[in-house]
């Protein structure tokens, strides 16, 4: 197996990948992003309801907006020159009324192929 530094690093939620070692711990890794929802969003949300079942317009917010950390995430990996991030985690919080904060965020590291 060869582990080289990729355009895309290696992201996994748990240990390294099988037949990987860790040649280097790198850092903590983050990439970060703060959302707001339009008017016109919100209230196509109220919309939706009052009739129930999924609120659509959110769930594309929210799935564009963990795609947008992770993207940031993998950036800022490799920038501190990591080719993985073990363990990572997604993170949110409302900063302020419609806006939200979403973080990507995991351990930079240099992975190995096992001896």
């Amino acid at each position: 197996m060869q582990i080289a530094l990729h355009k895309v690093p290696i992201l996994t939620t748990f240990d390294p990948p099988p037949g990987t070692d860790i040649e280097h711990i790198v850092g903590p890794c983050w990439g970060i992003t703060v959302r707001s929802r339009s008017v016109v969003g919100t209230a196509c949300a109220g919309c939706q309801q009052i009739f129930g079942g999924e609120i659509t317009m959110l769930t594309e917010l929210a799935n564009d907006s963990r795609n947008e950390a992770m993207n940031r995430l993998e950036a800022h990996a490799l920038e501190m020159g990591a080719n993985a991030v073990l363990a990572m985690r997604f993170d949110s919080g409302e900063l302020m009324q419609n806006t939200n904060e979403i973080i990507a965020y995991g351990t930079a590291v240099r992975l190995k192929p096992k001896a």
